[in-house]
Parts: C-alpha cells; sequence; structure tokens
C-alpha cells in the first residue's frame, strides 16, 4: 500500500511540474534559511562545552562603582585565585591569563614577527581546560619559567614540524627572553571565548603590581568542585572582600567598614560567570574577545522557524490552489472504494516526497552557499559540517517533519470532498476565501515586514554609528604597532616621519580611543585624604604633548601640556564628565586631584578640561577620564593626507626598516579599529538583510499559491461579472484589492511587534537612533509593492479569460 502511495504520488507531481517545481522552491528556500540559521544558533550556543570540566568553571568578575563612575570588569587581582582556592574548600584549582600586553615579538630566523594571540597562564591551565596534547606533558609543562607550550599552528608557523618539545623561541620580554618550548596542543576550537597559539610561563608575566588585591590586571578561573557549589562561593566572595580588599583600600582612603563604603551609594563585590556563560551573557571590559548576545541567538533562533513555517504554509496554499484540480481524483477515488484515512495518505505520501526532494535541494544550497554565510555571520563553517554522521539523522526527521506539517493540512482538506461534489468539481466553491489560507498570508507577511523593519533599523543604526561626531578625528589616522620596538628612536621617527609630505600631525602613546586599546582605570579623589565620598575612578591615559592637537580634542578651557615645562609631569587635563564628577565643573583649572598608594599621596594640578569624546563603544556613556604627560611608546598615530597614500605609506615603512631593522612594520587605519568595534552588530545587520529577502522571497510564493487558489474559484464569477460589462482594469482591481487587505493587516499586526522587538535591541546603545515613523512606512510600502507584482500576474491572467470558456460547463 505505501509503496503504491508513492508510485501515484511520484506519478502526479511528474503531471503537474509547475506545481512541484514551486513547492519544491519554496520548500527548499525555507529549508536552506532554517539549515543556515540552525547551524549558526548552534555553533553560538557551543561555546567553551568542549572542556571536560565546562560545568564546573567559573569566571571571576569585580563590580566597582564609586560616586557615579562604575566600572565592571572580566579581570580581578592576581592574588584572588591562589587566595581563594587556599582558604575555601569549595575551589579545586584555579588557573590565571595574563595578556595585557596585548601581543608580543617573536624571533624567526633574522626577523621578528609580531604575533597578536599570546597569553601568560599559571602551570594549572591544563588542569581547567581540556585541549589535545600533541607534544608534551601538559599537566607539568608550564611548571618553571622561560617554558611555552604551542599550538600545531605556531609550532609549524616557527619550525615547520609538530615534534619541536626541547627547541626554544626568542621573544622581545624584558628586551630579549628565550623560552623553551615544553608542549604542543592541537589548535583551540574556534567556538571558545579565548584563542591563543602561545602560552607562556605565568612565572614571565611583566607586572610591576604582584599582590596588589585591588590592581585588576588578570581573568581569573576557577574549577570547582561540583557545579552545585556556586552560590556557596559567591556568599565567600564577600568575606574575601571584607577581610582583603578592605584592609587594602585603607591605603587608599578613609573607610572604616564595607557597610559604610556601602551606605555611601557606592558597590564594590565580586561574581563568577560559568565558562558556558561567558561568549552570549557577558559583555564586561576586559573580554578576550568580542563576545556574542543571546539577544541574537534568540532572534535569529526565531526567524528560522518562521522561515520555514513560511515555507510549510506555502505547501498549503499551493496544494489547496490545485484542489479543483484533484477533486475529480479524489471523487472517482472514494466512488471506487477508498477511505478518507487512504486519500489522506495519498496526499501526505506526496508531501514527503516534495520534503524530501526539498531537503536533497537544500543540502546542495547550503553546501554552495557556505563560504557566502561565513562572510556574513563571521563563522568559519565548511561545507562538510552541514552533512556528518551526526547531522543525517535529524536531516532527515526534518524532512519528516515538514513534510507532514506541510502536507497535514491539505491533506485533510482534500480527503474530505463528497465524491459526488468532488466529480461535478464543485466540492471547494464556497472555500475561495478560507479564513485559516488568507489568515496564513497575514502572517507570512506580518513576518517579513517585522524584518524589513529590523534591518532598516540596524541599517540606520550602524550608519548613525559611522557619521556621529565622536568628539575627536578619526579619518586618515595611521596607527604603527609595537612602537617600542624603536627605544629611544621613537621620537626621532616621529620626527622624520613628519617630515613626509602629506603628514600633518603625529602622537606617541598605546592609548586610543578604541575599544581595543590600552586601558587603566585608577581612583582619584578631589581631597588629600580619599574618602568614599570624594573619589573617582577614572581612566589614567599617558600621552604626550601632541595627542590632543593629533587627534583634534577640544579643550573647553585651560591648555595642552607642553614639553618645555618640566612641571607638566605633575598635572592632568580631565574630559567634562571627570571634571563634573570632581565636583569641579566649568570652574576646574587651578584645582587638584589627588592619587593614594600605600600612604604615599601625589598631587596633581588640573591645567585643562577637553570636551567629552567617545572613546569606547557608543553602547556605554562617556565614563571619567585623565590625560597624564608621561611617555608609553606602544603604539603612534599619525594623521595624514590619502592624496596619495600608497606612496607615503611605503616611505614611512622604509624609514622604519632603517630604524627598526628585523622587526615588521605593521599598521591599520584607526577607521578600521573602530568598525571592529561594531563588528557583531553589522553582522546582524547583514544577516537580517539577507534572510529578510528569503523570507519575502517564500511569501511571494506562498502569495502567488493563494492568487491562483482564488482565481480558479472565482473563475466563474469573473466570468459573469464580464457578461455584465466588467473592464478588464476593474477586475484586475477587484482581485488585487483582497489581497492588498491581507497585507495592510499584516502591516497593522507587524508595526507593535517590529517597534517593540528593535526598542529592546536599541537598548543596549547609550546613543542610537530614534525610530521614526518612516521606517514603517517604507517596509509596509515595500511589502504592498511584493504583494501587488506578485498578484498582478494572476489578476490579469484571469480577467483576460474568455467568458465562453470559463462558463461552458454551466
Amino acid at each position: 500500500m505505501i509503496k503504491n502511495y508513492f508510485k501515484t504520488a511520484w506519478r502526479n507531481l511528474r503531471k503537474n511540474r509547475m506545481f512541484t517545481t514551486l513547492n519544491v522552491i519554496g520548500l527548499a528556500l525555507g529549508l536552506t534559511g532554517f539549515m543556515l540559521i540552525a547551524g549558526y544558533v548552534l555553533d553560538e550556543l557551543s561555546y567553551d562545552r568542549f572542556h571536560a570540566h565546562a560545568d564546573r568553571i567559573v569566571r571571576a568578575n569585580t563590580h566597582i562603582k564609586i560616586g557615579e563612575s562604575k566600572l565592571e570588569m572580566a579581570r580581578t587581582s592576581d592574588m584572588m585565585g591562589p587566595v581563594l582556592h587556599d582558604e575555601y574548600p569549595e575551589v579545586e584549582a584555579f588557573a590565571r591569563l595574563y595578556n595585557s600586553s596585548g601581543s608580543k615579538l617573536m624571533k624567526k630566523g633574522d626577523r621578528w614577527i609580531n604575533e597578536a594571540r599570546v597569553a601568560h597562564v599559571d602551570s594549572t591551565f591544563f588542569r581547567l581546560f581540556s585541549y589535545q596534547a600533541l607534544q608534551g606533558d601538559l599537566a607539568h609543562a608550564l611548571d618553571a619559567p622561560n617554558s611555552v607550550v604551542l599550538t600545531r599552528s605556531a609550532a609549524k608557523r616557527y619550525f615547520n614540524a609538530v615534534d619541536v618539545v626541547g627547541k626554544t623561541l626568542e621573544t622581545d620580554d624584558a628586551g630579549s627572553t628565550v623560552y623553551q618550548v615544553t608542549g604542543v596542543i592541537e589548535d583551540m576550537p574556534r567556538n571558545s571565548h579565548f584563542n591563543y597559539d602561545f602560552l607562556f610561563s605565568m612565572e614571565n608575566a611583566e607586572y610591576g603590581d604582584w599582590g596588589a588585591f585591588l590592581s585588576h590586571n588578570f581573568t581569573t578561573y576557577l574549577l570547582l568542585r561540583s557545579a552545585a557549589d556556586r552560590p556557596v562561593l559567591e556568599e565567600h566572595l564577600a568575606h574575601y572582600v571584607q577581610k582583603y580588599c578592605l584592609p587594602a583600600a585603607k591605603q587608599f582612603m578613609e573607610l572604616s567598614s564595607m557597610e559604610e563604603f556601602r551606605k555611601q551609594g557606592n558597590v564594590f563585590y565580586y561574581d563568577v560567570t560559568p565558562i558556558t556563560d561567558i561568549h552570549l551573557h557577558s559583555n564586561l571590559m576586559g573580554e578576550l574577545s568580542p563576545n556574542g548576545s543571546m539577544q541574537y541567538v534568540y532572534i535569529f533562533g526565531a526567524v528560522s522557524a518562521f522561515i520555514l513555517l513560511i515555507a510549510c504554509i506555502n505547501f498549503m496554499n499551493l496544494s489547496t490552489a490545485r484542489s479543483a484540480n484533484r477533486a475529480k481524483d479524489v471523487g472517482v477515488r472514494k466512488i471506487l472504494g477508498s477511505s478518507r484515512a487512504g486519500v489522506a495518505g495519498q496526499f501526505l505520501a506526496e508531501s514527503l516526497l516534495l520534503a524530501f526532494g526539498a531537503t536533497l535541494i537544500a543540502v546542495g544550497i547550503v553546501i554552495l552557499v557556505t563560504p557566502l554565510f561565513n562572510e556574513l555571520s563571521g563563522k568559519a563553517f565548511r561545507a562538510s559540517d552541514f552533512l556528518t554522521i551526526k547531522t543525517l539523522p535529524l536531516i532527515i526527521l526534518l524532512a519528516l517533519f515538514v513534510g507532514i506539517l506541510a502536507g497535514y493540512y491539505p491533506a485533510a482538506y482534500l480527503s474530505r470532498f463528497n465524491p459526488l461534489g468532488a466529480l461535478k468539481s464543485r466540492a471547494i466553491v464556497s472555500s475561495g476565501k478560507s479564513p485559516l489560507r488568507s489568515g496564513l498570508v497575514v502572517f507570512q507577511f506580518a513576518t517579513s515586514i517585522v524584518l524589513i523593519v529590523g534591518t532598516l533599523i540596524v541599517t540606520a543604526q550602524l550608519r548613525y554609528i559611522q557619521h556621529k561626531k565622536l568628539g575627536y578625528d578619526r579619518e586618515n589616522m595611521v596607527v604603527i604597532g609595537d612602537f617600542n620596538v624603536l627605544g629611544n628612536q621613537a621620537k626621532a621617527f616621529r620626527e622624520e616621519i613628519l617630515k613626509l609630505p602629506g603628514v600633518k600631525a603625529a602622537t606617541i602613546s598605546g592609548y586610543l580611543p578604541v575599544s581595543s586599546s590600552s586601558r587603566s582605570d585608577n581612583s582619584f579623589s578631589s581631597e588629600s585624604v580619599m574618602s568614599a565620598t570624594n573619589s573617582v575612578s577614572m581612566q589614567t591615559w599617558r600621552v604626550d604633548d601632541q595627542y590632543l592637537p593629533t587627534f583634534g580634542l577640544e579643550l573647553v578651557s585651560g591648555r595642552n601640556f607642553s614639553a618645555a615645562r618640566p612641571a607638566d609631569s605633575a598635572a592632568v587635563i580631565l574630559n567634562e564628565t571627570a571634571a563634573k564628577h570632581f565636583g569641579y565643573g566649568n570652574d576646574a583649572i587651578g584645582k587638584k586631584i589627588y592619587f593614594t598608594f600605600g600612604g604615599d599621596v601625589q598631587s596633581y594640578d588640573i591645567i585643562g578640561v577637553v570636551k567629552d569624546f567617545n572613546f569606547e563603544s557608543l553602547r556605554d556613556p562617556v565614563t571619567p577620564l585623565g590625560f597624564f604627560l608621561a611617555n608609553h611608546p606602544a603604539q603612534a598615530a599619525f594623521k595624514v593626507e590619502t592624496a596619495n597614500l600608497p606612496t607615503l605609506l611605503s616611505r614611512m615603512e622604509d624609514t622604519w626598516n632603517k630604524m627598526a631593522p628585523g622587526f615588521p612594520f605593521s599598521y591599520q587605519f584607526l577607521d578600521d579599529a573602530f568598525d571592529n568595534m561594531y563588528r557583531t552588530e553589522r553582522r546582524v545587520g547583514q544577516l537580517s538583510l539577507a534572510f529578510a529577502g528569503m523570507a519575502i522571497v517564500i511569501a511571494c510564493l506562498g502569495l502567488f499559491g493563494l492568487a491562483a487558489f482564488m482565481a480558479e474559484q472565482r473563475t466563474k464569477e469573473i466570468g459573469i461579472r464580464k457578461v455584465l460589462g466588467a473592464s478588464v482594469t476593474g477586475l484586475i482591481r477587484l482581485l488585487s484589492f483582497d489581497f492588498l487587505k491581507l497585507v495592510g493587516i499584516a502591516i497593522i499586526l507587524a508595526i507593535p511587534v517590529a517597534w517593540w522587538a528593535m526598542s529592546q535591541w536599541l537598548e543596549d546603545f547609550a546613543y542610537r537612533i530614534e525610530i521614526k515613523w518612516w521606517m514603517f512606512a517604507a517596509a509596509g510600502l515595500v511589502a504592498v509593492l511584493i504583494a501587488l507584482l506578485t498578484v498582478s500576474g494572476q489578476a490579469i491572467r484571469a480577467a483576460l479569460t474568455n467568458p465562453v470558456d470559463s462558463l461552458r460547463d454551466e
């Protein structure tokens, strides 16, 4: 019986090739979108779950709020890990990671290479984290100073082999440090919140404030004895603050107790984040890489479900649109003794055949578009990832699910025909305006309109970010990295470059107004004795006297630093927010701020106030910032003209090679670093546009199906109207109006949903656009035009039909 079902189904599908093609295309597109988005969502959810102890690993975070200034960091002091391990039994082990330098120069042959994927870690690192060992004993690989573990890629890059344990690698640490390779691991999986090629011994970390409980420069991971111990640990973290951080804080400020500190509206506490939650649920200062967002997982998960549902709706509409053609077939089968279940089984067989055919095509499309999808999403999927032993059963189940979901309603609908009425082709004359089918089309277009509005708003927000005046000049700014390798020739290099035609200004500093740059925060006070009421936590940037003019920062009062004034080494320039937080406002010039450490108090004269500028992502408000005249030659920024940029960059590189032979000349444009801060949003915009287009195309197929269905059911009505004198234009208007009503209802339903969803998304940005009425109007207009273009062909065809043909069988 089943074999006969599929044999007959194949015959019917071949006979009705247009119907089959439309259904297969619709289902294939829906399945393609579903598979791609499902791959994206599952990949986002898989981060850091490959570690054997993933359920027991947590990362410690710091939360500080003093007055109006606030710091939330994914970092802690170097002391936290050892103290928690020694004093609290729920902590089985700890491992710290230190990478504040951001990169390291390594020697290969006679040239130096800048490597960014480097970190110093504790010897216990491999006790917490699970990586495949290729060479060496990972349990003890980092016990000794001057040891390093490489990944497979790093080992091949430097030694052209994997068996490299015992070989040495020279770095620029402390001028020059030679490390011995003590282990090699497989490349770290891509779905990790950190990814390094070089893991150096913590014993060699260049850090000057070891033992400072309030200096937060380390990423600290803790292995709990049980996942259930997390609440216990967080209770003990409060005890840790009281026992260790309070005495440390008393070196800086007058403070009797943490209760007093909190009563004054301040906050200081630690909490922990499970490692499996970091990628999607954490967005703190000092994250080791740009994280994703659970919000986007929810959004794209819903989009994938809606796209698949829209494709199934198309199948229902296209199947019922052919109902009159199948009515006689149903009638004959029932007259010959077929039961309703038997007829329904026949239609389900056709649905399953179509679903499996569409699934095969969808898999092929997914494989073909994987490179494009990777470019849009920032993923690194391989085509084979979508077709493995693990995914094959899921794909088969997906085809079965779609086949049954899409075919159930048509099978139930068509199998209920009265055999005598079906033989007279009157079985469904009254169902041309089925509320269910109309509702399905409204759902399709409402979903499409929400996606269109979302795409418009994401695009508008990104455009706003690109064109917002940030308070500094980021255009045509060339940033040269690893500037410290020039040593005492750094200033000479700057002067040489300033002589080149097209170079307008230059500054030497590692602190740049983009979030990927160096950062340092400290607490200062408006009085010589710091207290919880007069202290301000602010960014402290070490810059030269050319920093402000190079970046075009505007002084609202006071003056810039001067290299000719030695006293400026004890001066500070605040931004407006810092001046406000200290209580000085516009009257800050001549006032002092104080920094206390270990009982020593250093005062700084305020000589200038710069207009606030956005030095972090526009998701965050401007925070207090102070500029200090000091040497920090990690990078240099050059303001240039772009008239002959390739020649200028070539001459800059020539000068570099003369002064720093063997060291790589690495540069980037500040614009590119700025754009990287919004890489996730840009990808979301690109994916939204792609899948909005896919949803619209699929919805149009559904609308085409309903147009064909309604035109078929109203054939005789149209014929009678033409006989009675109706014009072709009037008939086209009559047929189109029914569909425009459905689109109008979809617009009304979609607008509040789209407004709410995008308002929630924009809440993540401190600086954001306003949602305008024209965005909804534009999305509605697009939907109306698409609907008109889709149904006009069917409407014109029906209106031009000869009424004699329409009424022949009456």
